[in-house]
């Protein structure tokens, strides 16, 4: 990660560094893309404002962000559908 993820980031920070977190913002009815007090709220500051759990907001941005730096899996050919295979 190239900056540490913090409850005082901003908001609009976060969203542009790592794009993949705006679903957790949307799963958390924190509808801050866009929001032009995004450029100044952190987020601490957005879960006080909309009553998210902090906690539990900053849980998912974490699993988020790390899941995009685990190296994916090349499935077997065992594992694609027959249809895929017969076709290729």
């Amino acid at each position: 990660m190239d900056a540490e993820l913090s409850e005082l980031r901003l908001v609009d920070d976060v969203m542009r560094q790592w794009p993949a977190v705006i679903g957790v913002f949307l799963k958390h009815r924190l509808h801050c893309v866009g929001c032009p007090i995004g450029r100044l709220h952190t987020i601490r500051d957005a879960c006080v404002e909309h009553q998210v759990d902090l906690d539990r907001f900053m849980a998912d941005l974490q699993t988020t962000i790390a899941a995009l730096f685990q190296p994916r899996s090349r499935q077997s050919p065992d594992a694609l559908p027959s249809a895929i295979i017969s076709s290729l």
